[in-house]
């Protein structure tokens, strides 16, 4: 950990209030006047245990005793049929963390966690990432899985106590008389972890008294293979990756394993929730067999991936629908910005200046200027060599995929339309040598 942290970096520990988080904040609480950085907690209410409202009172209480600042952030979790509450409860938990401004979330989780982990990733036949150890420090965008990772910095999680068997901890918390409160859930059969820390693990520690280590050293052999399947999957992907997408064709010299690997890598990279292995295996064969002229679209969890001219796009579901909800019926004014959020289409236009070249100062300054949507009929004339053509065609020809079409802002002066971003000035509104102009480029949310 002190590898980890520097002088004047803000930890926020996760509390629950039971004994391995209330070990880890008096841990915490001592260390920060030694290592200099600054302490807060946060405490997650989901709100599925009657006694969740006490547990948040036992917090508050403990950090008051140390003036140490606590968030506590109240959840209301909806369960369809089917769902696992313990992963709805984790995923909205990591979302919390995510929203939080502070440079590492510290978290609890021990040795026997790591055991626990192991196994039921193993029951539920994951493969080597999903059996690879929890390392001490991790990206938070790699644990939110309900949105695609964004640009925006993100807070690192920390796992200081994970060589540190849950009887040492108990041991620590007796020692120096700590108070802790107990979740009745942890007695409850029903819930697959408990039903291994009660029932299988005291059972194997009779035989196999060192399981837990043993277990940490498997997870990070699978951890290491993990890293190389990463590294084979950005060596592929240098061969079958142009801007970041994958081609089809470039996809098909590679062996069936090594292009499911480097299509598992680049839906991880754009932050899809993986599909299950068949699932995935299913996506890469209609994939493989379709044609240059195919319109490829398969839908799963939070993301799609689609087909165009042989190029592979990975979509987040949501987004789109937060787009396609939105009036076509908008138009905002510029006034000289040089960056110009559009949250209707989801994207950002900068106006670069640029002498002789792109849009003319001064001819674009003679009437009002705005952005608006595509309408239907627009018409354009980038080359003087060449007449007026409709916006529609312009774009088909430049093959962007139909869903990119609809999603780029136009740029008119009156109601003449001076500019599409990435397909030309209109040929009345051309800077000419010398003289100040703009460059427009448009930059969609990924």
């Amino acid at each position: 950990m002190r590898e980890q942290i520097k002088a004047g970096a803000h930890l926020t520990a996760g509390l629950s209030g039971g004994v391995d988080s209330v070990v880890l904040l008096d841990l915490l609480d001592q260390l920060s006047a030694q290592m200099q950085f600054s302490l807060s907690a946060i405490h997650v209410n989901h709100g599925i245990s009657g006694n969740a409202d006490k547990w948040s009172e036992f917090c508050l209480d403990l950090c008051r005793s140390r003036s140490i600042p606590l968030t506590i952030v109240t959840l209301k979790i909806s369960r369809e049929p089917g769902d696992s509450l313990e992963a709805l409860a984790r995923d909205e938990r990591y979302r919390v963390f995510g929203e939080l401004k502070t440079d590492y979330v510290v978290l609890a989780q021990h040795l026997d966690d790591q055991a626990e982990t192991l196994l039921l990733q193993l029951l539920r036949g994951a493969g080597v990432k999903g059996l690879g150890a929890m390392p001490v420090v991790r990206n938070l965008a790699i644990e939110v899985k309900t949105q695609l990772v964004t640009s925006r910095s993100l807070p690192r999680i920390l796992r200081p106590m994970l060589e540190v068997s849950r009887r040492e901890i108990e041991d620590y918390a007796r020692e120096h008389a700590l108070k802790w409160i107990t979740d009745e859930s942890n007695d409850n059969l029903s819930f697959d972890r408990n039903l291994l820390r009660h029932e299988f693990f005291p059972l194997l520690e009779k035989r196999f008294p060192s399981y837990r280590t043993t277990f940490l050293r498997a997870s990070r052999h699978m951890a290491e293979a993990s890293t190389l399947l990463d590294e084979l999957a950005e060596a592929d992907g240098n061969a079958c990756l142009v801007q970041g997408k994958l081609h089809v064709e470039d996809l098909r010299k590679l062996s069936f394993p090594r292009a499911k690997n480097l299509l598992r890598y680049t839906l991880v990279q754009q932050g899809a929730i993986l599909p299950s292995t068949t699932r995935l295996e299913e996506i890469l064969r209609q994939l493989l067999s379709s044609r240059q002229d195919a319109k490829l679209n398969i839908s799963f969890g939070n993301a799609e991936v689609r087909c165009f001219q042989g190029v592979v796009h990975v979509r987040h579901i949501d987004e789109q629908r937060a787009l396609g909800s939105r009036s076509r019926e908008w138009e905002l004014a510029w006034h000289g910005e040089k960056r110009l959020v559009i949250d209707e289409l989801g994207g950002t236009l900068e106006f670069i200046p640029r002498k002789g070249a792109g849009i003319s100062l001064r001819k674009l300054s003679e009437n009002p200027v705005t952005i608006r949507p595509r309408q239907g009929g627009e018409r354009l004339r980038p080359d003087q060599k060449r007449p007026r053509r409709s916006v529609k065609n312009l774009l088909r020809e430049a093959s962007l995929p139909p869903w990119e079409r609809e999603t780029l802002p136009l740029i008119f002066s009156g109601n003449q339309l001076v500019c599409v971003p990435g397909m030309g000035v209109d040929c009345a509104f051309q800077a000419v040598a010398e003289e100040p102009g703009l460059m427009v480029e448009w930059q969609a949310n990924k």
